[in-house]
C-alpha cells in the first residue's frame, strides 16, 4: 500500500514525493471516502523523469532483447506473487468485483507482460534483394516514449501499453489514471528488484490536465501512446501533430450488439448481458446499443430484462456481487443525467434507471442498478454519445440491411459482436461493420496477438502484437549495392 497512504512517482529508480508536495485525494467509490492521497505532480517531475529516462536510453536498448525480456518476466512473476494483493487493491481502488480482478484484471496483466517480452524477442525487420541492390530494414526503439492509460482497467491497460514499450528497448514516462493509481503504484514498487536499471520505468502520477498535459506537450517525448476519451484524446493528437509526434489513440465506442433470429437463444443472451454491464459497463468495449431483429424482439426484451434486474449490485469484496460501484460520484453523476435525459428523449425505462443504496459498509458507494432502456429513436444523444456505464438501448431492426444501418450509425466504430449461425450472414455483416474490431457469436474473446483499435472517432492507430512493437519503434532502410 501507499507509504502512509501516499502514492509515490518513480522517477530514476527512487520512488519520490511531487516536487510540489502537494497531494490530491484518492477515493473508494464502494464507500464514498478518501482512502489514500495521489502526488498532484507537474513539469518538474516530469522534467527529472525525462532526464532519466534519457540518461538509461543507452544502457536499456543495448541490452540483448533476452535481458529485456527477464526483466519483464521478473516484474510479471513479482506481480504474480501477490495476487490476491494486487486484486483487493484494484477492487478498491476503482469498485469493480473482487472476482473480476482474480480472474481478469490482474491475470491479464501478468499476461500482457510475458507476452511483449516473448514478442520483443521476435521483432526483426524485413530484407529485399533486386538485381542491383540489397536492402534491409532496422526497427530501432524511439529512446524515451510515453503512456497514458485509463481508469476502467487500471493495471490491465497500464501494462497493455508499458509492456510493448519496454520489449521495443524504449525507457518510459507511464502515467496512470489519477481515478485508480494504486495498482500502478504497486507496480512500480517492484522494478528495482525485478532489475531494471534506474530510469527506465518512470511512473508519473496526478491531474490529466496537469501532468497528462505537460506530457504531450513535451519536447523529448516523441511518441504517445492514449487510451481514454474521446474528447482528450482528439487534444492529445491535436498537440501532438503539431509537434510531429507519434501518436496512438484508443477511444471510445458506442458498441453494438447485434442479434438476429437464428443465433442460438441462450448463448446470445448471456453474451449480450456480460458485453452490457461486465465492469458495471466501464469497459470500451461494452455494447451498449443492443439491436435485436423484430421476429424475436418482444422475446428477447422480457427475457433479458429478467437477467438484467436479477443481476447480483453490491459490496465489491463480496463474492456473489456480479456489479459493484462506478468509478466516482462524478461519473454516477453523468451517467444518472444521461438516464434523464433517456426519459426526456422518450425512452421506456424498462428496468433499473436510479442510483442504489447498499446496506452495510457501502451506504454512501456509488452504485447505479443495471439500466434497459427501449423506445428510443437511432438518432437520439442517448443512442450516440457513450454513457459508459451500467445502461443499455434496446433497438428493433428488420433485415442484415437495417442491421447494419443502425450499427454504422453513430460517431464510432471500435467493437461490434454478431449473434447469428448463418457463417455466410456472420462474415457479411463484419465485412460491412465499421469496427475496428467484429466477435462473431462471442464477445471479448482476444488473442493477444491480432491488431486492436477503433475506426472513426474510436481511435488512430492499432495496439496489440507486432503493430505495438512497431508503434514504439522508428524503421530505418540501409541500402547497398547488390554483391
Amino acid at each position: 500500500m501507499a507509504q502512509g497512504n501516499k502514492i509515490l512517482n518513480l522517477i530514476g529508480g527512487e520512488l519520490a514525493p511531487p516536487a510540489s508536495g502537494d497531494y490530491f485525494g484518492n477515493e473508494d467509490p464502494a464507500i464514498g471516502q478518501i482512502y489514500s492521497e495521489v502526488p498532484d505532480s507537474d513539469e518538474k517531475d516530469l522534467d527529472a523523469a525525462v532526464d532519466a529516462a534519457e540518461k538509461a536510453a543507452p544502457v536499456w536498448r543495448n541490452m540483448p532483447a533476452e535481458s529485456r525480456a527477464q526483466v519483464m518476466n521478473n516484474l510479471a512473476a513479482l506481480i504474480e506473487k501477490r495476487q490476491e494483493e494486487f486484486a483487493r487493491a484494484e477492487c478498491v481502488d476503482n469498485g469493480k468485483p473482487l472476482s473480476l480482478c482474480r480472474n481478469i484484471d490482474i491475470p491479464r496483466s501478468i499476461a500482457n507482460l510475458r507476452f511483449f517480452a516473448e514478442a520483443g524477442k521476435e521483432m526483426e525487420g524485413e530484407t529485399f534483394r533486386a538485381e542491383k541492390s540489397f536492402s534491409y530494414t532496422l526497427r530501432q526503439p524511439f529512446g524515451v516514449v510515453a503512456t497514458i492509460s485509463p481508469w476502467n482497467l487500471p493495471l490491465l491497460l497500464f501494462t497493455w501499453k508499458l509492456a510493448p514499450a519496454l520489449a521495443s528497448g524504449n525507457c518510459v514516462i507511464a502515467k496512470p489514471s489519477e481515478i485508480t493509481p494504486m495498482t500502478a503504484y504497486m507496480l512500480s514498487t517492484l522494478a528495482e528488484e525485478a532489475g531494471f536499471p534506474k530510469g527506465v520505468l518512470n511512473v508519473v502520477h496526478g491531474r490529466g490536465a496537469k501532468i497528462g498535459a505537460a506530457i504531450t506537450r513535451h519536447p523529448k517525448i516523441p511518441a504517445i501512446s492514449f487510451t481514454g476519451g474521446t474528447v482528450t484524446g482528439k487534444e492529445i493528437y491535436g498537440t501532438g501533430s503539431r509537434l510531429l509526434k507519434k501518436v496512438s489513440l484508443e477511444l471510445g465506442g458506442k458498441n453494438p450488439t447485434i442479434i438476429f433470429d437464428d443465433a442460438k437463444w441462450d448463448a446470445a443472451l448471456k453474451g449480450a448481458l456480460a458485453s452490457a454491464f461486465t465492469n458495471q459497463g466501464q469497459i470500451c468495449l461494452c455494447g451498449s446499443r443492443i439491436l435485436v431483429q423484430q421476429t424475436v424482439y418482444e422475446r428477447f426484451r422480457e427475457e433479458f430484462v429478467e437477467l438484467a434486474a436479477a443481476q447480483k449490485v453490491g459490496d465489491p469484496l463480496e463474492d456473489a456481487t456480479a456489479q459493484g460501484a462506478v468509478v466516482s460520484r462524478a461519473h454516477m453523476d453523468k451517467i444518472l443525467g444521461y438516464i434523464n435525459l433517456a426519459q426526456e428523449e422518450g425512452g421506456d425505462i424498462l428496468c433499473g434507471g436510479r442510483r442504489l443504496f447498499v446496506k452495510g459498509r457501502c451506504k454512501q458507494g456509488y452504485f447505479i442498478e443495471p439500466t434497459v432502456i427501449d423506445q428510443l429513436e437511432a438518432s437520439c444523444r442517448t443512442n450516440q454519445e457513450e454513457i459508459f456505464g451500467p445502461v443499455v438501448t434496446l433497438l428493433p431492426f428488420a433485415d442484415e440491411d437495417e442491421a447494419v444501418a443502425l450499427a454504422n450509425s453513430t460517431p464510432y466504430g471500435l467493437a461490434a459482436s454478431v449473434w447469428t449461425e448463418s457463417k455466410e450472414r456472420a462474415r457479411n455483416v463484419a465485412a460491412r461493420i465499421d469496427s475496428g474490431i467484429v466477435w462473431v457469436n462471442c464477445w471479448n474473446l482476444r488473442d493477444l496477438r491480432t491488431p486492436f483499435g477503433g475506426m472513426k472517432n474510436s481511435g488512430v492507430g492499432r495496439e496489440g502484437g507486432l503493430r505495438a512493437l512497431e508503434f514504439f519503434t522508428e524503421e530505418k532502410t540501409v541500402c547497398q549495392p547488390a554483391a
